[in-house]
């Protein structure tokens, strides 16, 4: 850990405590993830198969100004990243991306780090500033995002953020309207650029979502441009619809609508529909390459019976032409926000001219815990190289503070383990305060 880097969160506590500013809030969570695969030549629980991380997320809010005119108030977060020693003793792999390396004998994923050191990292998440005034908003600095194509990641033990500037205003009845500039991001890289962490290089994150010690570079090109719409004026549908302008590079557009039906008479039953293009502007990197757009659209069923289970079916389709598809630009994870996107291996759904199916099923049994069940089919049409068969089962239960999850994952995918299932095992521990 970098004092140096630390004593700023401590600052921030410390000022706020001598300036007696009034409302700040001090929270924040610690994890714990451990992954193990029997995929290659070893078995589950294996050192050189097993990967593990521990991470502490801070966050600091605060009201510096609230009166009838307007209100101002501030945000901060830190983030440290530990392996805790793991590597190269229980495991031989880390979960986050951030960790930076020194290259051993180089190994992947699934084998002995071959002796490079694996160091910690920290980094400031979040530094923000926000004013409202009436039914407007308005946030700068470095933040979490969350919109269709560009959007903060959190299901890896780290997340990614923005330094962006956002506008936010509601005074058009059940609308909300949203208008934002994003500079920078510490995403791994999207657009098939070169990834900086050298963990990554050497595959040896399985859940790499930011880049080595945290480093925000430029997003895109020269930035991106984002408004969008979301109407409720019609209390069953929830519409939205973004437009996007990622500078130098493309251009994109998502459309979704989301009904609860239960308020029509139907109880528990909901349906949905999405549709993203995107197009490459000529002159990029990427035209050589396409400059066709490529569409996609999903379609989901769901119904839910209230304490018992809630289920769901969706179906996408990527066409086969284009090169960006549905994917969150602002990492290489693969991620979307599809309905169809599977539970753990990112990248499948939204692949050009593929079909994709999901199931899923969650229900509290008894009280005891929460179940999931998840089953994702994506179908290449183009090779079948690319074609993904996942199915997922998780146990998750709070006890108070702590949220405990098990993950089974058992997968088959040509491009991975010589086109032959493999399973997974991972433990989830985090305590929030």
């Amino acid at each position: 850990m970098k004092f140096t880097k630390m004593s700023l969160v401590a600052a921030l506590l410390i000022g706020s405590s001598a300036f007696a500013i009034e409302n700040t809030k001090v929270s924040g969570d610690a994890n714990l993830f451990y992954n193990t695969s029997d995929a290659g030549s070893n078995s589950l629980f294996d050192k050189d198969n097993s990967a593990a991380d521990a991470g502490l997320n801070l966050n600091v809010t605060t009201d510096l100004v609230k009166n009838s005119v307007v209100s101002i108030s501030a945000g901060a977060g830190y983030t440290v990243l530990s392996t805790l020693g793991l590597e190269n003793n229980l495991v031989s792999g880390v979960w986050g991306g951030a960790h930076d390396a020194t290259a051993g004998t180089g190994a992947s994923y699934g084998s002995s780090l071959g002796g490079a050191k694996v160091e910690n990292a920290n980094w400031m998440n979040e530094a923000w500033i926000a004013a409202t005034a009436g039914k407007t908003t308005a946030k700068i600095g470095r933040m979490e995002l969350d919109t269709p194509l560009v959007f903060t990641e959190k299901w890896s033990i780290e997340k990614n953020t923005f330094e962006a500037a956002v506008l936010i205003n509601q005074d058009i009845p059940d609308t909300t309207l949203v208008g934002a500039y994003v500079g920078n991001g510490n995403g791994t890289e999207a657009f098939g650029q070169n990834l900086h962490s050298n963990v990554q290089n050497l595959g040896l994150a399985v859940g790499a979502v930011v880049n080595a010690d945290g480093k925000f570079t430029t997003y895109g090109k020269d930035g991106a441009y984002a408004v969008g719409a979301i109407n409720n004026s019609f209390k069953p549908l929830t519409v939205q619809a973004w437009y996007y302008d990622l500078t130098r590079l493309a251009d994109a557009y998502w459309l979704q609508a989301d009904l609860d039906a239960s308020t029509l008479g139907v109880d528990g039953l909901s349906a949905g529909a999405q549709y993203t293009s995107a197009e490459v502007k000529s002159g990029t990197y990427l035209a050589p390459i396409s400059t066709d757009s490529s569409s996609t659209y999903a379609v989901k069923l769901g119904y839910e019976m209230k304490d018992l289970f809630t289920a769901s079916v969706a179906y996408s389709s990527v066409d086969d032409k284009g090169v960006l598809t549905a994917a969150n630009t602002a990492t290489a994870s693969g991620a979307s926000k599809l309905y169809t996107e599977a539970w753990w291996n990112y990248g499948y759904v939204t692949q050009l001219d593929t079909d994709s199916w999901n199931v899923t099923v969650t229900s509290p049994v008894n009280g005891l815990f929460d179940l999931g069940l998840y089953y994702t089919n994506a179908n290449n049409k183009a090779t079948a190289d690319n074609d993904l068969t996942e199915f997922t089962a998780t146990a998750g239960k709070s006890f108070g503070p702590l949220d405990a999850t098990l993950a089974y994952v058992n997968a088959k995918a040509k491009d991975q383990n010589n086109d032959s299932n493999y399973n997974m095992i991972q433990a989830y521990l985090t305590l929030n305060f």
